[in-house]
């Protein structure tokens, strides 16, 4: 088969205009950004509609290197719909810098299921992430400038909790000494980065419903203390009127389309495993607004950004997805039965069969929220019939629905047969029940998710926690979700626990308070919210040619 590169050469995209008119969105509320990408004006959300709107949730078992393709999937059930003559549109995250010049590379689908133009989308895009890193910076440089002349806040240098960001993996920059130099430097204190797609303006604009509560958010965003333990907010900074400036642009969701013309939102960033893993709500909304179908995906496993999709996002924003479709592959599948990665190639039903206790949690995870998933097994060339067998008699003497699809192959075609069982369970459809109750207190929440999604026993706090769980209750702020930051690679904290972990204990190191964003972060085990680069990064494979075409960047 060939290169994903050598595969979209073969495709001529639409004009946007054309994509976006498809939609039925008004050429005036567009904000071009050449031939392919356009930026819609939330304004269009005020426009009537008849579309249903409904909403499918696509997540995935615990991710291995082997890689699951769960975007893949997205793009290649969206293309599917469009092969049935379907109302639809995706609505995706944003690739990040960071992984895309690291280790996982972009997050633009592959194979026959690509979102176009791949090295715009995968480089810098629109611009957002770039702004969000502005507005974050902005924010870290009123305070250390605020302190440095007179610090009428009384802010104490010791309890600042706002940090810098960076789109890309430095972890060099997880911990450094900010202000040395001499007087004229500013107040030398203990900082340091995380990537933009773990800050919280990223999560603020993810969730914010239009300008002022974007404005309310930013404005409630906790960025320290005072020496008498009183909290510091950005309002007191006098700096909203220069980051909603900052943001202005980004708030509006970008418009792209598939290989197959198929109309995609990409709209928003954060990390599932350090933040809370979803598009924002306004490109959800808007492609809820103009199709009948709209398709999403949560980052990492269902452990992660599906939970948060629940329990933040559809909370926060009132959505409910009339179906769930949950994507496997054989060789994730044998890894987490114990095989080898190098061996995956190699057919191996016994550890296809003990590896199916990692998608039987996750089909347990997603009934706990009153939903029956789709089970979609990305299918790769080397599986053989045999080991597909066997999942999905597994799956279906369950009672679940499942789908072998060969949309990385076929693109579309290859995805109608799980459009067709997606669109049946949809009939059947009811509504979600979250984890947890928002009176529940902290640690109470917590417990939930880590029992009910990760399989846990118990869960353990630090003296660090501990301290900040008394920060929360002085702030009155037990009553916002938790966003709980874990290893993807496994249900438990600790990366190197694959399959299905039993009897383990999930430890919670620190809680911050994201009071803008509307929840608190919840940091376990070892988990860093700034990630480092491989030892031969992928940005060693990227290259300008003379004609200016981008290479290695998929």
């Amino acid at each position: 088969m060939q290169s994903d590169a050598e595969i979209v050469k073969q495709f001529e995209p639409k004009p946007i205009t054309e994509i976006a008119a498809g939609l039925g969105i008004n050429e005036s509320l567009l904000m071009p950004y050449g031939r392919e990408i356009t930026k819609v004006n939330i304004e269009a959300l005020k426009t009537p509609t008849k579309k249903k709107g409904n909403l499918i949730l696509v997540s995935a078992t615990t991710p291995t290197p082997a890689g699951e393709g769960k975007t893949t999937t997205t793009i290649g059930l969206g293309q599917a719909f469009t092969r049935l003559n379907k109302s639809v549109c995706l609505a995706l995250r944003e690739p990040s810098l960071g992984p895309c010049l690291g280790m996982k590379g972009g997050a633009t689908g592959g194979g026959y299921s690509q979102v176009l133009p791949v090295d715009r989308i995968n480089l810098h895009f629109t611009g957002d992430f770039h702004a969000i890193t502005s507005a974050n910076n902005l924010i870290s440089a009123a305070v250390d400038n605020h302190i440095y002349h007179g610090n009428a806040l009384n802010i104490d240098p010791r309890q600042i909790v706002w940090r810098r960001v960076m789109d890309m993996n430095d972890r060099s920059l997880r911990k450094i000494v900010l202000g040395l130099g001499g007087k004229m430097q500013g107040i030398p204190r203990e900082g340091g980065f995380d990537i933009t797609a773990a800050s919280e303006v990223m999560a603020i604009l993810c969730l914010a419903k239009d300008f002022d509560d974007l404005e309310r958010r930013l404005n409630n965003t906790l960025v320290g203390y005072s020496y008498s333990d009183e909290p510091i907010f950005v309002r007191s900074l006098g700096i909203t009127g220069a980051l909603l400036a900052l943001l202005r642009d980004a708030l509006h969701p970008n418009l792209v389309q598939s290989l197959e013309g198929t109309p995609t939102f990409i709209h928003g960033g954060p990390f599932a495993n350090i933040a809370h893993g979803c598009n924002s709500v306004l490109a959800t909304q808007m492609a809820m607004h103009h199709a009948d179908w709209a398709i999403t995906e949560a980052g990492f496993g269902f452990d992660l950004g599906a939970e948060k999709f629940f329990d933040i996002k559809c909370r926060m924003a009132e959505l409910d997805p009339v179906a769930v479709v949950l994507v496997t592959t054989v060789r994730a599948l044998k890894m987490h039965g114990g095989m080898d990665k190098s061996q995956l190639t190699k057919v191996n039903t016994d550890f296809v069969n003990s590896g199916l206790e990692n998608l039987d949690k996750h089909i347990e995870s997603v009934q706990l929220f009153n939903k029956v998933p789709v089970v979609a097994l990305n299918r790769f060339a080397d599986d053989s019939d045999e080991e597909v067998a066997i999942i999905k008699a597994h799956v279906e003497a369950k009672g679940i629905a499942f789908a072998e699809s060969n949309h990385f192959s076929k693109g579309g075609e290859g995805a109608i047969d799980l459009a067709e069982k997606v669109i049946a369970a949809s009939k059947d459809a009811k509504p979600f029940d979250p984890l947890y109750d928002l009176r529940d207190d902290v640690v109470e929440k917590i417990r939930k998710v880590s029992k009910a999604m990760y399989g846990a026993k118990d869960v353990a706090f630090t003296k660090e926690a501990e301290k900040d769980l008394r920060h929360v209750e002085h702030l009155k702020l037990t009553h916002l979700p938790v966003c709980i930051a874990k290893a993807p690679s496994s249900l438990s904290d600790d990366p190197l626990l694959h399959g299905r972990p039993r009897d383990f204990q999930v430890t919670v190191r620190n809680i911050q308070v994201n009071a803008g964003a509307g929840f608190l972060v919840v940091l376990t085990g070892n988990i860093m919210r700034m990630p480092g680069l491989p030892k031969e990064p992928a940005a060693m494979k990227v290259e300008l040619l003379k004609n200016g075409e981008i290479v290695g960047v998929s």
